[in-house]
């Protein structure tokens, strides 16, 4: 009898079981909810009204320490991102200290005006700069090519471009010091499908994130741009999805 399937599917759901167990919602209105992943990181969830989806739910990250705090993505409109700021510098007592966009698409920088109005610095790859712009969206302000390296607090926290995929220039980051790794839109949640296509090159798609899981091997929690966090096996699943 070939046990590998068993095994395979109890390490995941265990993985599963226990991501569950660890994510605790802490903060929800009609516009915002934010779910505590790790001691130090969270998830900020807010929707986007879609023709194609109906409304969607929308992930980014949030890594605070000894009062920083740095956030991937913002949420979709400028009003969640109001709330979300307020949030950080009233629950966490942190000031933010820098906002990271993934890509270029409204879900991810729908509410930078709002950080740009705190005086709050806000990076993402040169290609997402130069395609929000195309776009007619405000654009981050600084721009890095390959890898940016930030400190928060006391701990560091990376963004890097690895390839293509969900877009010409999507990003992760990763926390390293609790092995949190933000996929954003190049990762799927479990069961998902496919989702928007328009700016997608879906033959490089499996390909980076080939690269993505050989390169973070320690990362214990994968979060997805939309969708509920997992361990590796969202890599997995978003391989497959694409091969």
């Amino acid at each position: 009898m070939n046990l590998k399937p068993y095994l395979l599917f109890v390490i995941v759901f265990q993985i599963n079981s226990t991501l569950a167990q660890k994510v605790e919602k802490v903060y929800e209105t009609e516009n915002l909810r934010i779910d505590k992943l790790t001691e130090n990181t969270f998830i900020h969830i807010s929707y986007l009204n879609t023709d194609d989806f109906g409304r969607v739910a929308c992930n980014g990250m949030i890594v605070v320490d000894d009062g920083e705090s740095i956030v991937f993505d913002t949420p979709t409109d400028d009003a969640a991102s109001d709330e979300l700021i307020k949030w950080l510098e009233s629950f966490t007592k942190s000031k933010v200290k820098a906002l990271v966009v993934t890509h270029f698409h409204s879900d991810c920088l729908g509410g930078i005006a709002k950080f740009h109005e705190r005086g709050i610095a806000s990076y993402a790859n040169n290609k997402t700069i130069e395609l929000a712009a195309a776009n007619g969206e405000i654009v981050p302000k600084n721009g890095f090519d390959e890898y940016l390296e930030l400190k928060v607090g006391k701990k560091k926290v990376k963004s890097e471009f690895i390839g293509e995929g969900h877009t010409r220039d999507n990003t992760i980051g990763y926390f390293p010091s609790e092995k949190v790794l933000f996929g954003g839109c190049l990762i799927k949640g479990n069961d998902a499908g496919k989702g928007y296509l328009g700016d997608a090159n879906v033959n490089e798609w499996s390909n980076t994130v080939e690269k993505i899981r050989s390169k973070y091997k320690k990362a214990a929690f994968i979060v997805p741009g939309h969708g509920k966090p997992g361990g590796q096996n969202l890599l997995d699943f978003t391989i497959g999805l694409f091969r």
